[in-house]
Protein backbone atom coordinates (compact mmCIF):
# COMPACT_ATOMS: atom_id res chain seq x y z
CA UNK A 1 0.00 0.00 0.00
CA UNK A 2 1.44 3.57 -0.70
CA UNK A 3 0.32 7.18 -0.71
CA UNK A 4 0.02 9.34 -3.18
CA UNK A 5 -1.59 13.30 -3.57
CA UNK A 6 -3.95 13.68 -5.57
CA UNK A 7 -5.26 17.80 -6.60
CA UNK A 8 -7.13 20.51 -8.55
CA UNK A 9 -4.75 23.08 -10.20
CA UNK A 10 -6.10 26.35 -11.05
CA UNK A 11 -4.55 28.31 -13.76
CA UNK A 12 -4.67 31.02 -16.42
CA UNK A 13 -3.23 28.72 -19.84
CA UNK A 14 -1.03 29.70 -22.23
CA UNK A 15 -3.10 31.41 -25.18
CA UNK A 16 -1.92 30.46 -29.10
CA UNK A 17 -0.55 33.71 -30.70
CA UNK A 18 2.63 35.81 -31.30
CA UNK A 19 4.40 34.87 -28.00
CA UNK A 20 4.09 31.18 -28.06
CA UNK A 21 6.51 31.46 -31.18
CA UNK A 22 10.51 31.91 -31.06
CA UNK A 23 13.44 30.38 -29.16
CA UNK A 24 14.97 30.78 -25.70
CA UNK A 25 17.16 29.08 -23.54
CA UNK A 26 16.37 27.75 -19.90
CA UNK A 27 19.17 27.03 -17.31
CA UNK A 28 18.52 24.17 -14.90
CA UNK A 29 19.75 22.33 -12.10
CA UNK A 30 20.43 18.54 -13.24
CA UNK A 31 18.55 17.51 -10.66
CA UNK A 32 15.02 18.60 -12.25
CA UNK A 33 16.30 17.05 -15.68
CA UNK A 34 13.30 14.80 -15.86
CA UNK A 35 10.48 17.56 -15.13
CA UNK A 36 11.97 20.28 -17.73
CA UNK A 37 12.80 17.65 -20.52
CA UNK A 38 8.41 16.63 -20.39
CA UNK A 39 7.43 20.45 -19.43
CA UNK A 40 9.57 21.31 -22.86
CA UNK A 41 8.22 18.62 -25.05
CA UNK A 42 4.82 19.07 -24.40
CA UNK A 43 4.92 23.06 -24.52
CA UNK A 44 6.80 22.73 -28.51
CA UNK A 45 3.55 20.02 -29.34
CA UNK A 46 1.42 22.71 -28.07
CA UNK A 47 3.02 25.61 -29.69
CA UNK A 48 4.76 23.83 -32.98
CA UNK A 49 6.41 27.25 -33.15
CA UNK A 50 8.08 27.48 -30.23
CA UNK A 51 11.81 26.21 -29.21
CA UNK A 52 13.30 26.05 -25.45
CA UNK A 53 16.49 25.17 -25.23
CA UNK A 54 17.74 23.77 -22.00
CA UNK A 55 20.93 23.61 -20.45
CA UNK A 56 21.51 21.43 -17.21
CA UNK A 57 24.34 22.90 -14.99
CA UNK A 58 25.13 23.20 -11.22
CA UNK A 59 22.30 25.44 -9.91
CA UNK A 60 25.13 28.10 -9.33
CA UNK A 61 26.14 28.04 -12.52
CA UNK A 62 22.44 28.97 -13.32
CA UNK A 63 22.35 31.56 -11.01
CA UNK A 64 25.49 33.58 -12.26
CA UNK A 65 24.11 32.60 -15.64
CA UNK A 66 20.83 34.66 -15.11
CA UNK A 67 22.82 37.42 -13.17
CA UNK A 68 25.27 38.00 -16.01
CA UNK A 69 21.89 38.16 -18.83
CA UNK A 70 22.99 34.88 -20.42
CA UNK A 71 19.85 33.41 -20.00
CA UNK A 72 16.54 34.91 -18.68
CA UNK A 73 14.88 32.24 -16.85
CA UNK A 74 16.68 29.44 -14.82
CA UNK A 75 15.29 26.63 -12.36
CA UNK A 76 16.65 26.52 -8.85
CA UNK A 77 16.35 25.25 -5.32
CA UNK A 78 16.55 28.90 -4.10
CA UNK A 79 14.93 32.23 -5.02
CA UNK A 80 16.96 35.44 -5.76
CA UNK A 81 18.04 37.66 -3.32
CA UNK A 82 16.73 41.53 -2.53
CA UNK A 83 20.01 42.38 -4.14
CA UNK A 84 20.51 40.32 -7.23
CA UNK A 85 16.78 41.33 -7.91
CA UNK A 86 18.06 45.33 -7.64
CA UNK A 87 21.16 44.46 -9.63
CA UNK A 88 18.93 43.54 -12.38
CA UNK A 89 17.12 46.00 -12.29
CA UNK A 90 19.64 48.63 -12.71
CA UNK A 91 22.23 46.68 -14.33
CA UNK A 92 20.08 45.06 -17.46
CA UNK A 93 16.50 46.56 -16.40
CA UNK A 94 15.09 43.24 -15.92
CA UNK A 95 12.34 42.63 -13.97
CA UNK A 96 12.81 39.55 -11.92
CA UNK A 97 9.46 36.72 -11.66
CA UNK A 98 10.04 34.55 -9.47
CA UNK A 99 7.43 31.31 -8.69
CA UNK A 100 7.09 28.23 -6.65
CA UNK A 101 6.59 25.42 -9.26
CA UNK A 102 7.38 22.52 -6.56
CA UNK A 103 8.00 20.90 -3.83
CA UNK A 104 11.13 18.40 -3.63
CA UNK A 105 12.32 15.64 -1.94
CA UNK A 106 15.83 15.04 -1.57
CA UNK A 107 16.14 11.25 -1.44
CA UNK A 108 18.85 8.67 -0.38
CA UNK A 109 18.68 5.42 -1.93
CA UNK A 110 20.98 1.72 -1.83
CA UNK A 111 21.28 -1.22 -3.80
CA UNK A 112 19.14 -4.17 -3.42
CA UNK A 113 21.04 -5.85 -1.72
CA UNK A 114 22.07 -3.30 1.30
CA UNK A 115 19.59 -4.19 4.00
CA UNK A 116 19.57 -0.95 5.71
CA UNK A 117 15.78 0.31 5.15
CA UNK A 118 15.61 3.64 7.25
CA UNK A 119 17.48 6.16 8.96
CA UNK A 120 16.42 8.75 11.31
CA UNK A 121 17.41 12.48 10.40
CA UNK A 122 20.03 12.20 13.55
CA UNK A 123 21.72 9.33 11.34
CA UNK A 124 21.91 10.95 8.28
CA UNK A 125 23.57 14.03 10.05
CA UNK A 126 26.03 11.39 11.60
CA UNK A 127 26.74 9.85 8.53
CA UNK A 128 27.07 12.93 6.47
CA UNK A 129 29.69 14.34 9.88
CA UNK A 130 31.59 11.08 9.54
CA UNK A 131 30.35 9.82 12.26
CA UNK A 132 28.94 6.89 10.92
CA UNK A 133 31.27 5.58 8.67
CA UNK A 134 30.46 1.99 7.79
CA UNK A 135 27.14 -0.07 7.44
CA UNK A 136 27.38 -2.35 10.24
CA UNK A 137 26.89 0.86 12.58
CA UNK A 138 23.47 0.93 10.74
CA UNK A 139 22.48 -2.72 10.12
CA UNK A 140 23.52 -6.42 9.78
CA UNK A 141 27.20 -6.99 9.72
CA UNK A 142 29.09 -5.64 6.55
CA UNK A 143 32.16 -3.63 8.16
CA UNK A 144 32.29 -2.43 4.74
CA UNK A 145 32.87 1.55 4.53
CA UNK A 146 30.07 3.70 3.43
CA UNK A 147 30.45 4.92 0.01
CA UNK A 148 28.43 8.42 -0.46
CA UNK A 149 27.06 9.27 -3.85
CA UNK A 150 25.71 12.64 -5.17
CA UNK A 151 25.69 14.68 -8.38
CA UNK A 152 28.09 17.34 -9.08
CA UNK A 153 29.64 19.18 -5.71
CA UNK A 154 28.03 22.64 -6.75
CA UNK A 155 24.50 20.98 -7.33
CA UNK A 156 21.52 22.01 -5.48
CA UNK A 157 21.54 18.73 -3.47
CA UNK A 158 24.85 18.84 -1.81
CA UNK A 159 24.23 22.43 -1.19
CA UNK A 160 20.87 21.63 0.63
CA UNK A 161 22.70 18.71 2.88
CA UNK A 162 25.60 20.78 3.70
CA UNK A 163 23.23 24.27 4.95
CA UNK A 164 21.20 21.41 6.73
CA UNK A 165 23.90 19.30 8.58
CA UNK A 166 27.38 20.50 8.82
CA UNK A 167 28.81 23.30 9.93
CA UNK A 168 29.37 26.59 8.34
CA UNK A 169 32.09 25.97 6.32
CA UNK A 170 32.77 22.28 5.89
CA UNK A 171 32.36 20.31 3.03
CA UNK A 172 30.65 16.84 2.66
CA UNK A 173 33.97 15.81 0.99
CA UNK A 174 35.97 16.66 3.97
CA UNK A 175 33.81 14.54 6.66
CA UNK A 176 32.53 11.74 4.89
CA UNK A 177 33.66 8.98 1.88
CA UNK A 178 32.25 10.83 -0.56
CA UNK A 179 32.64 10.43 -4.56
CA UNK A 180 30.93 13.08 -6.83
CA UNK A 181 29.78 12.08 -10.33
CA UNK A 182 28.36 14.26 -13.34
CA UNK A 183 24.96 14.42 -13.02
CA UNK A 184 21.74 12.49 -11.02
CA UNK A 185 22.36 9.75 -14.27
CA UNK A 186 25.36 8.65 -12.69
CA UNK A 187 24.69 8.52 -8.90
CA UNK A 188 21.54 6.14 -9.65
CA UNK A 189 23.46 3.82 -12.21
CA UNK A 190 26.20 3.42 -9.53
CA UNK A 191 23.83 2.60 -6.27
CA UNK A 192 22.47 -0.24 -8.84
CA UNK A 193 25.48 -1.93 -9.12
CA UNK A 194 27.20 -1.19 -5.85
CA UNK A 195 26.05 -2.70 -2.77
CA UNK A 196 28.14 -0.28 -0.50
CA UNK A 197 26.99 2.88 -1.98
CA UNK A 198 24.74 5.53 -0.32
CA UNK A 199 23.13 7.48 -3.24
CA UNK A 200 21.82 11.14 -2.70
CA UNK A 201 19.42 12.21 -5.80
CA UNK A 202 16.33 14.15 -5.99
CA UNK A 203 13.31 11.99 -5.45
CA UNK A 204 12.12 13.39 -9.25
CA UNK A 205 14.35 10.89 -10.72
CA UNK A 206 12.41 7.96 -8.85
CA UNK A 207 8.95 8.49 -10.07
CA UNK A 208 8.10 5.38 -12.56
CA UNK A 209 4.84 7.60 -13.94
CA UNK A 210 6.56 9.72 -16.17
CA UNK A 211 8.56 6.97 -17.55
CA UNK A 212 5.40 5.20 -18.67
CA UNK A 213 3.61 8.74 -19.83
CA UNK A 214 6.98 8.90 -22.63
CA UNK A 215 6.19 5.76 -24.20
CA UNK A 216 2.42 6.88 -25.02
CA UNK A 217 2.13 8.77 -27.89
CA UNK A 218 1.65 12.56 -27.56
CA UNK A 219 -1.73 13.03 -28.35
CA UNK A 220 -2.52 10.65 -25.66
CA UNK A 221 -0.75 12.56 -23.06
CA UNK A 222 -2.11 16.05 -23.69
CA UNK A 223 -5.65 14.21 -23.08
CA UNK A 224 -4.20 12.60 -19.32
CA UNK A 225 -1.88 16.48 -18.73
CA UNK A 226 -5.54 18.24 -19.31
CA UNK A 227 -8.08 15.84 -17.56
CA UNK A 228 -8.80 17.86 -14.33
CA UNK A 229 -10.77 14.86 -12.71
CA UNK A 230 -8.36 11.77 -12.13
CA UNK A 231 -6.48 10.69 -9.12
CA UNK A 232 -2.48 11.50 -9.41
CA UNK A 233 -1.21 8.32 -8.19
CA UNK A 234 3.20 8.24 -8.29
CA UNK A 235 4.71 5.62 -7.89
CA UNK A 236 8.08 5.44 -7.20
CA UNK A 237 10.91 3.03 -8.97
CA UNK A 238 11.46 -0.70 -7.48
CA UNK A 239 15.24 -0.56 -9.20
CA UNK A 240 17.06 0.46 -6.07
CA UNK A 241 16.07 0.81 -1.83
CA UNK A 242 14.57 4.07 -1.59
CA UNK A 243 15.29 4.59 2.06
CA UNK A 244 12.64 5.85 5.08
CA UNK A 245 13.47 8.70 6.84
CA UNK A 246 12.26 9.26 10.66
CA UNK A 247 12.51 12.36 12.58
CA UNK A 248 11.70 12.35 15.76
CA UNK A 249 10.91 15.41 17.51
CA UNK A 250 8.60 16.88 20.53
CA UNK A 251 6.09 18.30 17.52
CA UNK A 252 5.34 14.90 16.59
CA UNK A 253 5.57 13.21 20.10
CA UNK A 254 9.07 11.97 18.85
CA UNK A 255 7.59 9.47 16.75
CA UNK A 256 10.06 6.96 15.43
CA UNK A 257 8.19 6.49 12.38
CA UNK A 258 10.06 6.45 9.04
CA UNK A 259 8.22 7.65 5.84
CA UNK A 260 9.78 7.48 1.97
CA UNK A 261 9.26 10.46 -0.23
CA UNK A 262 5.86 10.01 -1.47
CA UNK A 263 3.71 12.85 -2.81
CA UNK A 264 1.67 12.71 0.81
CA UNK A 265 4.29 12.47 2.92
CA UNK A 266 6.21 15.31 1.18
CA UNK A 267 2.91 17.10 1.29
CA UNK A 268 2.15 16.39 4.94
CA UNK A 269 5.78 17.49 6.09
CA UNK A 270 6.15 13.74 7.37
CA UNK A 271 9.28 13.14 5.34
CA UNK A 272 11.98 15.28 6.73
CA UNK A 273 14.23 16.23 3.69
CA UNK A 274 12.09 18.48 1.44
CA UNK A 275 12.85 21.87 -0.73
CA UNK A 276 11.24 24.44 -2.67
CA UNK A 277 11.92 24.72 -6.33
CA UNK A 278 11.61 27.81 -7.86
CA UNK A 279 11.02 28.90 -11.92
CA UNK A 280 12.95 32.12 -11.84
CA UNK A 281 12.12 34.64 -14.98
CA UNK A 282 13.49 38.18 -16.61
CA UNK A 283 11.44 37.69 -19.47
CA UNK A 284 9.30 40.40 -20.65
CA UNK A 285 5.65 39.15 -21.16
CA UNK A 286 5.92 39.98 -25.09
CA UNK A 287 7.98 36.93 -25.52
CA UNK A 288 7.92 33.26 -25.72
CA UNK A 289 9.91 32.69 -22.88
CA UNK A 290 7.33 34.10 -20.54
CA UNK A 291 4.88 32.37 -22.13
CA UNK A 292 6.96 28.72 -21.09
CA UNK A 293 7.26 30.73 -17.26
CA UNK A 294 3.17 30.58 -17.17
CA UNK A 295 2.84 27.20 -18.77
CA UNK A 296 5.35 25.87 -16.01
CA UNK A 297 3.12 27.50 -13.33
CA UNK A 298 -0.44 26.40 -15.28
CA UNK A 299 -2.68 23.43 -14.86
CA UNK A 300 -0.65 21.12 -17.52
CA UNK A 301 2.46 22.10 -16.32
CA UNK A 302 1.79 21.03 -12.61
CA UNK A 303 0.10 17.74 -13.59
CA UNK A 304 3.46 16.92 -15.50
CA UNK A 305 5.51 17.99 -12.31
CA UNK A 306 3.25 15.13 -10.60
CA UNK A 307 3.91 12.62 -12.57
CA UNK A 308 7.59 13.14 -11.75
CA UNK A 309 7.40 11.75 -7.71
CA UNK A 310 7.95 15.33 -6.20
CA UNK A 311 4.68 17.34 -5.53
CA UNK A 312 3.56 20.34 -7.88
CA UNK A 313 3.11 23.66 -5.63
CA UNK A 314 0.10 24.96 -7.27
CA UNK A 315 -2.63 22.68 -6.61
CA UNK A 316 -5.01 21.71 -3.69
CA UNK A 317 -3.95 18.47 -2.87
CA UNK A 318 -6.13 15.76 -1.56
CA UNK A 319 -4.57 12.40 0.64
CA UNK A 320 -5.52 8.90 -0.92
CA UNK A 321 -4.61 5.28 -0.07
CA UNK A 322 -3.77 3.02 -2.79
CA UNK A 323 -3.69 -0.44 -2.30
Amino acid sequence: MCASVAGAISCTPVKRGEYAAGSATVFCDDGFKNILDEEIEVFEYTYPEASIIPFYVSEGDAIDTLMADGTQAIITTRELTKDQIEYMKAKYKRVVRQNCIAVDAVALITNKANPVGALSMQEVENILNGKITRWNQLAGSDTTAIKLVFDNAESSTVSYLKEKFLPEGKKISETTNSFAQKNNAEVFDIVKTDPDALGVISVSWLGDDLSVAKNVPMDKRMEDYQNQNDTIASTLTSEVNIIKISNPTESNDFSVVAYKPYQAYIYSGEYPLVRKVYMISTASNSTVLHSFYVFMTGFVGQKIISKTGILPYHMNPRVVELI
